[in-house]
């Protein structure tokens, strides 16, 4: 699967945790990210994160064009909801895509487990008999 990974910038350190915790799970799926979140976590966690823009420059956007695509089949998106700060991914926008491609999205660690124990098992590949061009 190609799932993509954003974080707000309060929300990065837990990111990279949570790659660290599932980094055996993930090791077997194509990653992308926002450039800082993509960083941070290539470095903690050795794994090979295709890194778009930083999310101050776009690379929000361009995930969302993945997703818009149907390139995209996963995506956690960890954020913050109290301190958003102008420059941080527009929310509204990639979880409105995230809708309308019935793509699954985590905003919060809780639900990143969920889809994380759900990907492991396979509970995930519906997808395939929904969209077989994936």
């Amino acid at each position: 699967m190609n799932i993509a990974l954003i974080a707000h910038d309060t929300k990065k350190e837990l990111m990279v945790q949570f790659c660290i915790a599932y980094c055996g799970i993930l090791s077997h799926h194509s990653l992308c990210a926002t450039g800082t979140t993509g960083k941070l976590v290539a470095e903690a966690t050795g794994l090979n994160i295709f890194k778009f823009l930083s999310g101050s420059q776009g690379g929000d956007q361009q995930i969302a064009a993945r997703i818009a695509c149907n390139e995209n089949d996963l995506l956690l998106f960890f954020r913050d909801p109290i301190h958003v700060r102008p420059g941080e991914p527009d929310e509204a926008s990639l979880l409105r895509l995230c809708d309308v491609h019935n793509i699954p999205v985590a905003t919060n660690i809780a639900t990143g487990e969920a889809l994380i124990h759900a990907l492991e098992r396979g509970d995930l590949d519906w997808r395939n008999i929904v969209n077989p061009k994936r």
